[in-house]
Protein backbone atom coordinates (compact mmCIF):
# COMPACT_ATOMS: atom_id res chain seq x y z
CA UNK A 1 0.00 0.00 0.00
CA UNK A 2 2.76 2.37 0.97
CA UNK A 3 4.62 1.85 -2.31
CA UNK A 4 1.47 2.11 -4.39
CA UNK A 5 0.73 5.52 -2.90
CA UNK A 6 4.34 6.56 -3.47
CA UNK A 7 4.04 5.55 -7.13
CA UNK A 8 0.82 7.57 -7.40
CA UNK A 9 2.66 10.56 -5.96
CA UNK A 10 5.53 10.19 -8.42
CA UNK A 11 3.14 10.03 -11.34
CA UNK A 12 1.58 13.27 -10.12
CA UNK A 13 5.06 14.74 -9.73
CA UNK A 14 6.15 13.96 -13.27
CA UNK A 15 2.99 15.01 -15.14
CA UNK A 16 2.17 18.68 -15.56
CA UNK A 17 -1.50 17.79 -16.14
CA UNK A 18 -2.18 16.70 -12.57
CA UNK A 19 -4.52 18.77 -10.43
CA UNK A 20 -3.23 21.11 -7.75
CA UNK A 21 -3.51 19.98 -4.18
CA UNK A 22 -6.35 21.66 -2.34
CA UNK A 23 -8.61 21.34 0.68
CA UNK A 24 -12.07 19.91 1.34
CA UNK A 25 -13.20 22.82 3.57
CA UNK A 26 -13.76 25.24 0.72
CA UNK A 27 -15.37 27.93 2.91
CA UNK A 28 -12.12 28.12 4.87
CA UNK A 29 -9.86 28.54 1.81
CA UNK A 30 -11.19 31.64 0.02
CA UNK A 31 -7.87 32.85 -1.42
CA UNK A 32 -7.03 29.37 -2.74
CA UNK A 33 -10.31 29.38 -4.67
CA UNK A 34 -10.43 32.99 -5.88
CA UNK A 35 -7.89 35.85 -5.55
CA UNK A 36 -10.77 38.34 -5.81
CA UNK A 37 -12.02 37.19 -2.37
CA UNK A 38 -9.20 39.14 -0.66
CA UNK A 39 -10.70 41.75 1.64
CA UNK A 40 -14.32 40.77 0.85
CA UNK A 41 -15.76 39.82 4.24
CA UNK A 42 -17.58 41.36 7.19
CA UNK A 43 -14.70 42.90 9.07
CA UNK A 44 -11.22 44.33 8.71
CA UNK A 45 -8.55 41.60 9.02
CA UNK A 46 -8.73 37.83 8.58
CA UNK A 47 -6.23 35.00 9.18
CA UNK A 48 -6.81 31.35 8.25
CA UNK A 49 -4.72 28.23 8.84
CA UNK A 50 -5.49 24.88 7.20
CA UNK A 51 -3.90 21.49 7.74
CA UNK A 52 -4.65 18.23 5.92
CA UNK A 53 -3.32 14.73 6.53
CA UNK A 54 -3.94 12.85 3.29
CA UNK A 55 -4.40 9.08 2.97
CA UNK A 56 -4.34 8.03 6.62
CA UNK A 57 -3.42 4.38 7.00
CA UNK A 58 -1.42 4.36 3.77
CA UNK A 59 1.89 3.68 5.53
CA UNK A 60 3.44 7.03 4.57
CA UNK A 61 2.70 10.68 5.25
CA UNK A 62 1.15 13.26 2.92
CA UNK A 63 0.88 16.51 4.88
CA UNK A 64 -0.45 19.83 3.60
CA UNK A 65 -0.41 23.12 5.53
CA UNK A 66 -1.52 26.56 4.38
CA UNK A 67 -1.69 30.03 5.95
CA UNK A 68 -3.58 32.96 4.43
CA UNK A 69 -3.88 36.48 5.82
CA UNK A 70 -5.89 39.26 4.18
CA UNK A 71 -7.29 42.66 5.05
CA UNK A 72 -9.05 45.58 3.46
CA UNK A 73 -7.70 49.10 3.02
CA UNK A 74 -9.68 52.35 2.82
CA UNK A 75 -12.92 50.54 3.63
CA UNK A 76 -15.61 52.82 5.03
CA UNK A 77 -18.94 50.98 5.29
CA UNK A 78 -20.77 54.20 6.02
CA UNK A 79 -19.88 55.74 2.64
CA UNK A 80 -20.01 52.61 0.42
CA UNK A 81 -16.85 53.72 -1.39
CA UNK A 82 -14.52 51.39 -3.36
CA UNK A 83 -11.61 49.96 -1.42
CA UNK A 84 -8.67 47.56 -1.73
CA UNK A 85 -8.15 44.07 -0.44
CA UNK A 86 -4.63 42.71 0.10
CA UNK A 87 -3.49 39.28 1.20
CA UNK A 88 -0.58 36.89 1.58
CA UNK A 89 -0.84 33.14 0.99
CA UNK A 90 1.74 30.50 2.04
CA UNK A 91 1.45 26.83 1.17
CA UNK A 92 3.56 23.79 2.07
CA UNK A 93 2.93 20.22 0.97
CA UNK A 94 5.28 17.29 1.61
CA UNK A 95 4.37 13.70 0.91
CA UNK A 96 5.49 10.15 0.29
CA UNK A 97 8.80 8.36 0.67
CA UNK A 98 10.26 10.69 -1.96
CA UNK A 99 9.47 13.67 0.33
CA UNK A 100 8.00 15.39 -2.69
CA UNK A 101 7.71 19.04 -1.67
CA UNK A 102 5.42 21.64 -3.17
CA UNK A 103 5.82 25.08 -1.60
CA UNK A 104 4.43 28.41 -2.73
CA UNK A 105 4.08 31.98 -1.58
CA UNK A 106 2.01 34.71 -3.19
CA UNK A 107 0.61 38.20 -2.73
CA UNK A 108 -2.98 39.04 -3.64
CA UNK A 109 -4.48 42.44 -4.46
CA UNK A 110 -8.16 43.03 -5.19
CA UNK A 111 -10.29 46.03 -6.07
CA UNK A 112 -13.66 45.96 -4.30
CA UNK A 113 -16.66 47.99 -5.46
CA UNK A 114 -19.78 48.14 -3.24
CA UNK A 115 -22.82 48.47 -5.52
CA UNK A 116 -25.56 49.62 -3.19
CA UNK A 117 -26.04 48.41 0.35
CA UNK A 118 -26.26 44.68 -0.43
CA UNK A 119 -24.15 44.07 -3.56
CA UNK A 120 -20.36 43.85 -3.84
CA UNK A 121 -18.22 43.14 -6.89
CA UNK A 122 -14.46 42.58 -6.82
CA UNK A 123 -11.62 41.63 -9.16
CA UNK A 124 -8.26 40.37 -7.94
CA UNK A 125 -4.83 39.30 -9.12
CA UNK A 126 -2.36 37.00 -7.39
CA UNK A 127 1.36 36.73 -8.08
CA UNK A 128 4.16 34.83 -6.42
CA UNK A 129 6.51 31.88 -6.70
CA UNK A 130 6.42 28.13 -6.37
CA UNK A 131 9.08 25.56 -5.54
CA UNK A 132 9.09 21.80 -6.06
CA UNK A 133 11.58 19.18 -5.00
CA UNK A 134 11.90 15.42 -4.37
CA UNK A 135 14.45 12.77 -3.42
CA UNK A 136 14.25 9.20 -4.77
CA UNK A 137 16.96 7.82 -2.49
CA UNK A 138 14.37 6.46 -0.03
CA UNK A 139 12.01 5.08 -2.68
CA UNK A 140 11.95 1.36 -3.49
CA UNK A 141 10.94 -0.14 -6.86
CA UNK A 142 9.40 -3.43 -7.97
CA UNK A 143 12.72 -4.87 -9.17
CA UNK A 144 14.00 -4.62 -5.55
CA UNK A 145 11.53 -7.29 -4.41
CA UNK A 146 13.56 -10.33 -3.30
CA UNK A 147 10.65 -12.75 -3.12
CA UNK A 148 9.53 -11.98 0.40
CA UNK A 149 10.23 -8.28 1.01
CA UNK A 150 11.68 -5.15 -0.57
CA UNK A 151 15.48 -5.05 -0.29
CA UNK A 152 16.92 -1.50 -0.63
CA UNK A 153 20.43 -2.99 -1.13
CA UNK A 154 19.36 -4.32 -4.55
CA UNK A 155 20.31 -1.78 -7.22
CA UNK A 156 17.11 -0.53 -8.84
CA UNK A 157 18.71 1.02 -11.89
CA UNK A 158 16.64 4.16 -11.34
CA UNK A 159 18.75 7.32 -11.33
CA UNK A 160 18.04 9.95 -8.68
CA UNK A 161 17.96 12.78 -11.21
CA UNK A 162 15.09 14.85 -9.83
CA UNK A 163 16.01 18.47 -9.24
CA UNK A 164 14.67 21.28 -7.11
CA UNK A 165 13.36 24.26 -9.04
CA UNK A 166 11.35 27.45 -8.59
CA UNK A 167 8.96 29.26 -10.88
CA UNK A 168 6.85 32.42 -11.05
CA UNK A 169 3.09 32.08 -10.92
CA UNK A 170 0.17 34.38 -11.82
CA UNK A 171 -3.57 34.06 -11.13
CA UNK A 172 -6.72 36.19 -11.17
CA UNK A 173 -10.46 36.14 -10.56
CA UNK A 174 -13.81 37.93 -10.26
CA UNK A 175 -16.12 37.68 -7.24
CA UNK A 176 -19.68 38.81 -6.50
CA UNK A 177 -21.44 38.89 -3.11
CA UNK A 178 -25.06 39.65 -2.27
CA UNK A 179 -25.62 40.20 1.46
CA UNK A 180 -29.26 40.85 2.30
CA UNK A 181 -28.48 41.33 5.98
CA UNK A 182 -26.35 44.46 5.57
CA UNK A 183 -29.22 46.91 5.33
CA UNK A 184 -31.90 45.41 7.52
CA UNK A 185 -32.70 45.16 11.22
CA UNK A 186 -34.60 41.91 10.65
CA UNK A 187 -33.59 38.93 12.77
CA UNK A 188 -33.67 35.31 11.52
CA UNK A 189 -34.23 36.39 7.91
CA UNK A 190 -30.77 36.86 6.44
CA UNK A 191 -29.75 35.66 2.98
CA UNK A 192 -26.23 35.77 1.55
CA UNK A 193 -25.00 34.55 -1.82
CA UNK A 194 -21.50 34.35 -3.31
CA UNK A 195 -20.49 33.68 -6.92
CA UNK A 196 -17.06 33.67 -8.53
CA UNK A 197 -14.76 32.49 -11.29
CA UNK A 198 -10.97 32.36 -11.22
CA UNK A 199 -7.96 31.19 -13.19
CA UNK A 200 -4.69 29.95 -11.67
CA UNK A 201 -1.25 29.40 -13.25
CA UNK A 202 -2.26 31.70 -16.11
CA UNK A 203 1.37 31.98 -17.23
CA UNK A 204 1.73 28.16 -17.37
CA UNK A 205 5.03 27.85 -15.43
CA UNK A 206 7.69 25.44 -16.70
CA UNK A 207 8.27 22.28 -14.64
CA UNK A 208 11.93 21.20 -14.59
CA UNK A 209 11.97 17.96 -12.61
CA UNK A 210 15.10 16.68 -14.40
CA UNK A 211 18.28 18.41 -15.54
CA UNK A 212 18.28 19.88 -19.02
CA UNK A 213 15.62 21.49 -21.15
CA UNK A 214 12.03 20.66 -20.23
CA UNK A 215 8.88 21.35 -22.21
CA UNK A 216 6.55 20.36 -19.37
CA UNK A 217 4.30 23.15 -18.16
CA UNK A 218 1.78 23.41 -15.37
CA UNK A 219 -1.73 23.38 -16.81
CA UNK A 220 -3.94 26.37 -16.13
CA UNK A 221 -6.58 25.71 -13.49
CA UNK A 222 -10.05 27.24 -13.74
CA UNK A 223 -12.44 27.46 -10.82
CA UNK A 224 -16.16 28.28 -10.66
CA UNK A 225 -17.82 28.47 -7.25
CA UNK A 226 -21.09 29.42 -5.57
CA UNK A 227 -22.30 29.51 -1.97
CA UNK A 228 -25.54 30.40 -0.18
CA UNK A 229 -26.25 31.01 3.52
CA UNK A 230 -29.94 31.40 4.35
CA UNK A 231 -31.62 31.73 7.74
CA UNK A 232 -34.66 29.54 8.32
CA UNK A 233 -37.32 32.14 9.27
CA UNK A 234 -38.58 31.96 12.83
CA UNK A 235 -35.77 29.71 14.06
CA UNK A 236 -32.15 29.72 15.14
CA UNK A 237 -31.13 27.52 12.21
CA UNK A 238 -29.60 28.36 8.85
CA UNK A 239 -28.67 26.46 5.70
CA UNK A 240 -25.12 26.82 4.34
CA UNK A 241 -24.61 25.27 0.90
CA UNK A 242 -21.72 25.48 -1.55
CA UNK A 243 -20.37 24.00 -4.78
CA UNK A 244 -16.98 24.33 -6.47
CA UNK A 245 -15.92 23.09 -9.89
CA UNK A 246 -12.21 22.68 -10.70
CA UNK A 247 -10.91 22.19 -14.25
CA UNK A 248 -7.22 21.63 -14.98
CA UNK A 249 -5.96 20.17 -18.21
CA UNK A 250 -7.90 16.98 -18.81
CA UNK A 251 -8.85 16.67 -15.14
CA UNK A 252 -11.89 17.97 -13.31
CA UNK A 253 -13.25 17.82 -9.79
CA UNK A 254 -16.63 18.74 -8.32
CA UNK A 255 -17.08 19.42 -4.61
CA UNK A 256 -20.61 20.01 -3.35
CA UNK A 257 -22.26 19.97 0.05
CA UNK A 258 -24.48 21.50 2.69
CA UNK A 259 -24.25 22.36 6.38
CA UNK A 260 -26.99 22.99 8.94
CA UNK A 261 -26.08 25.78 11.33
CA UNK A 262 -27.51 26.30 14.81
CA UNK A 263 -27.05 29.83 16.19
CA UNK A 264 -26.50 29.77 19.94
CA UNK A 265 -25.60 33.46 20.37
CA UNK A 266 -27.16 36.45 18.60
CA UNK A 267 -25.32 39.47 17.27
CA UNK A 268 -26.10 43.07 18.22
CA UNK A 269 -26.56 44.57 14.78
CA UNK A 270 -26.57 48.27 15.74
CA UNK A 271 -23.40 48.42 17.85
CA UNK A 272 -21.60 45.27 16.70
CA UNK A 273 -20.44 44.60 20.26
CA UNK A 274 -21.26 40.89 19.89
CA UNK A 275 -21.55 38.62 16.85
CA UNK A 276 -23.52 35.57 15.85
CA UNK A 277 -22.08 32.31 17.17
CA UNK A 278 -23.05 28.99 15.66
CA UNK A 279 -22.43 25.27 15.46
CA UNK A 280 -22.60 23.69 12.03
CA UNK A 281 -22.83 20.03 11.01
CA UNK A 282 -22.85 18.97 7.38
CA UNK A 283 -21.91 16.57 4.65
CA UNK A 284 -19.92 17.33 1.49
CA UNK A 285 -19.09 15.13 -1.45
CA UNK A 286 -16.25 14.96 -3.94
CA UNK A 287 -17.99 13.51 -6.98
CA UNK A 288 -16.92 9.95 -7.86
CA UNK A 289 -14.41 9.94 -5.01
CA UNK A 290 -15.46 10.61 -1.40
CA UNK A 291 -18.05 11.81 1.11
CA UNK A 292 -16.87 14.30 3.72
CA UNK A 293 -18.62 14.70 7.11
CA UNK A 294 -17.80 18.13 8.56
CA UNK A 295 -18.26 20.07 11.79
CA UNK A 296 -17.79 23.84 12.20
CA UNK A 297 -17.87 26.08 15.29
CA UNK A 298 -17.94 29.89 15.03
CA UNK A 299 -17.56 32.02 18.16
CA UNK A 300 -16.55 35.68 18.58
CA UNK A 301 -14.59 35.89 15.36
CA UNK A 302 -12.94 32.47 15.68
CA UNK A 303 -13.99 29.61 13.43
CA UNK A 304 -12.79 26.03 13.84
CA UNK A 305 -13.57 23.24 11.41
CA UNK A 306 -12.81 19.53 11.20
CA UNK A 307 -13.67 17.16 8.36
CA UNK A 308 -12.85 13.61 7.31
CA UNK A 309 -12.77 12.31 3.75
CA UNK A 310 -14.27 8.82 3.49
CA UNK A 311 -12.92 7.45 0.21
CA UNK A 312 -15.44 5.63 -1.98
CA UNK A 313 -13.48 5.38 -5.23
CA UNK A 314 -11.18 2.53 -6.32
CA UNK A 315 -8.33 4.24 -4.47
CA UNK A 316 -9.73 2.79 -1.22
CA UNK A 317 -8.33 -0.57 -2.40
CA UNK A 318 -4.84 0.77 -1.72
CA UNK A 319 -5.53 1.90 1.85
CA UNK A 320 -8.30 1.76 4.43
CA UNK A 321 -7.96 5.20 5.93
CA UNK A 322 -9.33 8.54 4.82
CA UNK A 323 -8.06 12.12 4.98
CA UNK A 324 -8.32 14.27 8.11
CA UNK A 325 -8.49 18.04 7.78
CA UNK A 326 -8.51 20.93 10.29
CA UNK A 327 -9.02 24.65 9.86
CA UNK A 328 -8.80 27.61 12.22
CA UNK A 329 -9.54 31.21 11.35
CA UNK A 330 -9.92 34.55 13.09
CA UNK A 331 -11.69 37.58 11.67
CA UNK A 332 -11.69 41.05 13.17
CA UNK A 333 -15.42 41.39 12.59
CA UNK A 334 -17.70 44.33 11.95
CA UNK A 335 -21.38 43.45 12.42
CA UNK A 336 -22.55 46.97 13.14
CA UNK A 337 -24.76 48.56 10.48
CA UNK A 338 -22.96 51.90 10.70
CA UNK A 339 -19.47 51.14 12.02
CA UNK A 340 -16.28 52.25 10.27
CA UNK A 341 -12.69 51.12 10.83
CA UNK A 342 -12.00 53.94 13.27
CA UNK A 343 -15.00 53.00 15.39
CA UNK A 344 -16.92 56.19 14.44
CA UNK A 345 -20.72 56.21 14.12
Amino acid sequence: MKRLLTIVGLIVLQTGGAQDLHFAQIAQTPLFINPAAAGVFDGWERAIMNHRNQWLGGGTQFMTTAIAVDMNLFKEDLYLAPYLGVGVVLFNDVGGDSKFGNQSGSVTVSGVIPMGEAHTLSAGIQGGFGQRKADLSNVTFMNQWNGSTFDPSIISGEANTLTSFTYLDASGGVYYVFDGGKSTFARNNNFKMQLGVAGFHLNRPKLKYVNGVSDDRLFRKFVAHAAVVADIPGSDFAIDGSVVQFLQGGHYETLIGMMLRYRFEDATKITGNSQDAFLGVGLYGRMSDAIIPSVMVNWRGFQFGVSYDVTLSALRNAYRGGSLEFSLSYTNLNHSLFKTRGGRF
